[in-house]
């Protein structure tokens, strides 16, 4: 029984193309898993499969009534107004009272929501919630999660978020689930927790649809779509697909001239990047940072480790000054004790370049890729009101051709795919030419002919003794060949290596 059928669809998105004469049947029984480069259309694609954005040309069908049961996996917060409006700034995250009243992961899964600063409870009158208790119970343990449901959701890891959204999506009871790269972002245990949670899903008859990178594609998936600039380029059962794949880079290696460009850090009058010495932060009675000790020389390449919900955002929050709680703890930035006297939040963050799993969230729409490049100049997220000096705008060009992104430089950045998102964003972090980038699973969404360029990219540019990198991944061969330092957090303290 086919349960979708594409024939000859075409498919543009503003003002692209970004589907060419797509024929494909879904069978029943049938997995899929779609693979491709960066920007090749396989976000369009789950959308157009999921009736979420309509057809150029050709034609979409779906069995009866199929429609109405599939269901397309968030990757942000934007399912509900109530919880966007609880996730509206990027720093909140962090802030122990705007999480006090921050929706709990149970109101979220059960629907039970009031309006963000709803101060009497009482006063908000909210209809019973068709999600039972026992069904919440199912979905919650086959992700892990239960011990997190009474939780604000901001105070949640970036795994923990995704695997909160793939919740939202199964207690809808879908006959077809729709994931856009499921795993980014989550850790060894946490992708074992999702594989294992896919392998159950189709023994219970859901179909599962999931664009994905060629070595993450899991036991389940039955075949194999591949893209290639927005065409499909083959189709495969996935056991063939799995012995084929052999992975060749096609990425040039970064151009040494435009490297050169970059030279040393402008500002380098400092012996420690960062001094860190019992740390301590909670919230509530949970303790997310434990009396952790942290000291980098100037120069220093480490890696920061540990499962989601360890504590690696929160402790990189105090860095960043983007955690109130830094008031409360001691430490020295640059060989100045929390900054420096007198020394603002922007002080701090003008020498540290920076990328985080959720930034590309914070962007205003109709934002462009030069602008949101531009950006990071001021450390705000796209819009900025000082007049760039041609010395930046020949910068913003240079990091773009350096990141291959010059070719989407008058773009919006929205209308980007995520891994193109997620080079531009590395292109702002490198922009100002930083003494310290901290880059927090900076290739999220990248394929990985990507990752290696990146990787090259990073090795390049911190070939020097004036440049410190903290770099955070969950995966050993994301990790540059310039670290040789390495922190392992576990439950918000520093395990001994």
């Amino acid at each position: 029984m086919t349960l979708i059928s594409l024939q000859n669809v075409s498919v543009r998105k503003y003002d692209s193309t970004v589907l060419s004469e797509i024929s494909w049947n879904i069978e029943q029984g049938e997995n899929w898993a779609i693979v491709g480069p960066n920007g090749s259309g396989k976000s369009v694609l789950l959308e157009i499969i999921a009736g979420k954005w309509p057809v150029l040309s050709g034609k979409i069908a779906w069995s009866t009534p199929l429609r109405e049961t599939i269901e397309l996996a968030s990757n942000d917060y934007s399912f509900n107004r109530i919880v966007s409006a609880g996730a509206e700034y990027y720093q909140q995250r962090f802030h122990a009272y705007e999480s006090e009243r921050a929706p709990t992961l149970r109101a979220i899964l059960t629907d039970q929501l009031k309006p963000v600063g709803t101060v009497d409870d009482k006063s908000v009158k909210l209809d019973p919630s068709k999600v039972s208790e026992e069904e919440l119970t199912r979905v919650t343990s086959l992700l892990s999660l239960t011990h997190l449901l009474d939780h604000p959701f901001v105070t949640l890891s970036n795994g923990e978020t995704r695997r909160m959204l793939l919740a939202k999506s199964l207690l809808k009871k879908p006959q077809v689930l729709v994931l856009d790269n499921a795993f980014s972002g989550l850790d060894v245990h946490s992708r074992e927790v999702l594989r294992n949670a896919l392998t159950k899903l189709t023994k219970l008859g859901v179909t599962i649809i999931m664009a994905t990178t060629a070595t993450e594609i899991p036991p389940c998936i039955t075949h194999v779509l591949e893209l290639q600039a927005g065409k499909i380029d083959a189709v495969k059962p996935a056991e063939q697909f799995r012995a084929s794949v052999a992975h060749t880079t096609h990425f040039p290696q970064p151009d040494p001239q435009k490297l050169a460009h970059f030279g040393h850090p402008e500002f380098t009058d400092f012996n420690y990047a960062l001094d860190l010495r019992n740390i301590n932060v909670k919230y509530g009675h949970d303790q997310i940072l434990d009396n952790v000790n942290w000291k980098i020389a100037k120069g220093e390449k480490w890696a920061l480790s540990g499962p989601n919900g360890s504590g690696k955002s929160t402790l990189l929050s105090i860095i960043t000054a983007d955690n109130p709680q830094r008031f409360a703890n001691d430490y020295d930035l640059f060989d100045k004790k929390r900054g420096g006297a007198g020394a603002s939040i922007w002080d701090i963050k003008q020498k540290i370049g920076h990328v985080s799993p959720e930034l590309h969230l914070y962007f205003p729409r109709n934002t462009t890729v030069f602008k949101t490049i531009a950006s990071g100049f001021f450390d705000a997220t796209g819009v900025f009101f000082k007049k760039l000096t041609e010395t930046q705008i020949e910068r913003v060009h240079e990091v773009a051709e350096l990141l291959h992104v010059h070719g989407l430089i008058e773009k919006d950045f929205s209308q980007l795919s995520k891994g193109q998102q997620r080079m531009v964003l590395l292109a702002r972090a490198l922009v100002k030419n930083p003494p310290l980038l901290i880059l927090d699973e900076p290739c999220q969404g990248l394929d990985s002919d990507a990752i290696d360029y990146f990787k090259s990219v990073v090795n390049a540019i911190c070939d020097t003794d004036q440049r410190t990198l903290i770099y955070v991944s969950h995966y050993p061969n994301e990790i540059p060949s310039c670290v040789t330092h390495y922190l392992k957090l576990e439950k918000g303290k520093v395990l001994d290596s």
